[in-house]
């Protein structure tokens, strides 16, 4: 952001006398709420630092990090008394007076639009830093930032910047982030869509590699009838041999491979007779491998489809977040995916099996999703009997009608306490005392 920018903006930010409440809501922004309703958003992204104003901003996580207690114990229901612009420095100061049982604390938040070098900083009355977003060390630049030090000044350079005027601040603020919005929304909606296409190329590789039955149970049958020929002609067939000629009951010769690991010929045909079996089995569970399979291309499909309609990138973050899941996580969502949303877990079934599971595992005061009168996805908010926000219930409602229909038009969703829900038969249920939203696919 540049100097005369930030000059506007800090008039602007002068009018307000106190802080509400203060949170991140990403790894780089910081929501401040001055004087219980104005919302101004400050992301502290190192090579495009800024602040904007934007309706609703969804958060991925809660944050609890030192500087996020530090941040919400020292400025929220804070009394302002100085918003300041450092002369020939990107440099934006909120110093308040926050008073605790014990005595009232003076504490500064120093925001640097420095580029490389961004940072928020939060000082003490005496300039001594109590945390910081970044911590830096004297190994890696000219300027120390650490918790128990003195914070060094910045030194001032030569503002080559014309003065501007802005005239409507607000609508200026809706423009910074609207700007930037477009552009990174399409940035990341080619990534994720990228990845999902080579998840679906994948799975596809492996459906499509599937043998069929038939020449499964071909081959049990050539591998059993082989054993039984060994079986029948131990004293013709040596240990060391690794292919051998037979003569079957019509007096038809048979070339048979023996198996690498046979150290004998009745090795050799228990191993024929046990390879036999097992090909009969997998026979027999292969549709339910390209069943599986089949669930997995639809849901990651289902997936894109949702990426590409998408208006908001915090929801694409959501849906898709940059973490890498454990494997212990992997298996334990094996029909089902898990989002988060401002702390709650928010949990979407990928298929019939996903559904039932849901059912089974959801906890009594944890929410339940449904359309209302036709099949869908069913969506459990686990909420540790604690309440929900609106806006979790609205995300939730939402992921429930996308990963659902394909059709345009306006459904209800219902939703009511797992232990409402009574389950008739495998994920066909019944349910009462229920709310119902409304949302437009």
């Amino acid at each position: 952001m540049k100097y005369n920018e930030l000059k506007e903006v800090t008039k602007y930010l002068q009018n307000f006398n106190s802080i509400s409440s203060i949170k991140r809501v990403s790894d780089t922004v910081i929501k401040i709420v001055f004087n219980k309703d104005e919302t101004i958003f400050f992301d502290m992204k190192k090579g495009d630092s800024h602040i904007f104003k934007k309706d609703s901003f969804k958060r991925l996580k809660i944050y609890n990090a030192p500087f996020d207690v530090v941040l919400y114990k020292r400025f929220a229901r804070s009394k302002i008394e100085k918003i300041e612009l450092l002369e020939a420095n990107r440099v934006l100061r909120i110093s308040v007076n926050s008073s605790s049982s014990y005595k009232s604390l003076k504490t500064t938040l120093q925001l640097e639009f420095t580029g490389r070098n961004t940072n928020a900083i939060i000082l003490d009355e005496k300039e001594i830093v109590l945390e910081a977003l970044r911590h830096i060390d004297l190994s890696v630049s000219y300027r120390s930032i650490k918790v128990g030090e003195a914070l060094e000044a910045l030194p001032k350079y030569e503002v080559k910047e014309k003065d501007i005027t802005i005239k409507n601040i607000e609508k200026f603020l809706k423009n910074e982030y609207e700007k930037r919005a477009e552009l990174r929304l399409n940035q990341i909606k080619n990534q994720k869509l990228i990845s999902l296409q080579k998840k679906i190329d994948k799975f596809q590789k492996i459906l499509n590699s599937i043998e069929s039955e038939e020449n499964l149970l071909k081959k049990s049958e050539k591998y059993e009838f082989w054993g039984t020929l060994i079986l029948s002609n131990l004293h013709l067939v040596k240990g060391y041999e690794k292919e051998i000629v037979l003569k079957d009951w019509e007096d038809n010769e048979v070339k048979i491979k023996l198996p690498k690991e046979a150290r004998s010929a009745s090795e050799a045909g228990n191993i024929l007779f046990e390879s036999s079996k097992k090909l009969k089995r997998k026979a027999k569970s292969l549709y339910k491998e390209r069943e599986n399979l089949q669930s997995k291309i639809e849901f990651l499909k289902s997936m894109q489809r949702v990426v590409k309609k998408s208006k908001d990138e915090n929801e694409i973050n959501i849906l898709l977040p940059k973490q890498k899941r454990s494997k212990k996580q992997k298996s334990e969502q094996k029909h089902y995916e898990t989002f988060f949303l401002e702390g709650h877990k928010i949990m979407l079934g990928k298929n019939e099996k996903g559904n039932i599971e849901l059912l089974k595992e959801a906890k009594k005061r944890d929410i339940w999703m449904h359309i209302k009168d036709i099949p869908s996805c069913h969506v459990i908010i686990r909420t540790d009997k604690k309440s929900v926000p609106q806006s979790v219930l609205d995300f939730a409602g939402k992921i429930c009608v996308e990963f659902s229909v394909t059709k345009k038009g306006t459904y209800l969703v219902d939703y009511t306490q797992r232990h409402n829900v009574s389950i008739k038969d495998g994920a066909n249920v019944t349910y009462v005392d229920y709310k119902t939203m409304y949302f437009e696919e």
